[in-house]
């Protein structure tokens, strides 16, 4: 086999649109939007009430929140599938080696990092906004729709960052999914598992796909600089 066999074959399965490929892209996009979604859902207000507030306990949310960031995802998997387990605490809800156990372990793996860099976005315009805030004597509801308008490009990016987080994962979807075939099988534990057997063309459709979201993400990013480098300066 030449070199670029295995890249014509994969080229091939991606343009005849090869059932299980796509099966495996599809859940891996649908298994990271939702646990993106719903990261952010909940990590964007609790990154706006630190930034906003001061309260017993902030610090301690923080520190848990930037540790979490630098937690391997694999303990994060393991520490879902020990909450899970028909003998764990959650239990009951019988989502072992399922797409939810996977959402659940992406979920908690991005969390974090939307409540970290939302935190940071929002200190930042917070802290230049306020008197502006405090002079017109605007209710905490209006500052907080005042910083997500404020932010929008950013929380852009942040959700970019986060999608591109969720995506890549492997070891934390592998440990609560089981890789099952047509079932928790996504790219990153695909190209594992195909690489390990030989099946190589496979694991390289799988790789460029991914490569393509990785360069969707930052060919957007860049977009979005430009448009708020634009409007600072027609500002």
């Amino acid at each position: 086999m030449s070199f670029f066999e295995p890249f014509n074959i994969a080229l091939q399965l991606l343009f005849s649109f090869d059932a299980e490929l796509y099966d495996v892209i599809f859940l891996s996009l649908q298994v990271s939007s939702t646990a993106v979604f719903s990261a952010l859902l909940f990590g964007i207000p609790i990154g706006a009430v630190l930034a906003m507030k001061r309260f017993f306990g902030r610090s301690a949310l923080l520190v848990i929140s930037k540790t979490m960031l630098g937690m391997p995802p694999v303990v994060i998997g393991l520490l879902v599938y020990v909450l899970i387990s028909r003998s764990g605490p959650l239990g009951f809800l019988d989502i072992l080696y399922t797409p939810q156990a996977m959402m659940l372990a992406q979920f908690i793996l991005i969390l974090p990092l939307s409540i970290a860099l939302s935190h940071q976005i929002f200190e930042k315009l917070h802290s230049e906004l306020n008197l502006f805030f405090m002079s017109l004597g605007l209710g905490e509801l209006k500052r907080v729709l005042t910083l997500l308008c404020e932010a929008r490009y950013e929380l852009i990016t942040i959700t970019m960052v986060c999608f591109g987080r969720a995506i890549s994962e492997i070891g934390a979807v592998i440990l609560v999914g089981g890789n099952i075939k047509y079932l928790t099988r996504v790219m990153t534990s695909s190209i594992a598992l195909e690489t390990s057997k030989g099946n190589i063309a496979f694991a390289l459709a799988l790789g460029i796909v991914l490569m393509l979201i990785a360069l969707l993400i930052n060919l957007f990013s860049h977009m979005l600089s430009q448009s708020v480098l634009k409007e600072a300066t027609n500002g």
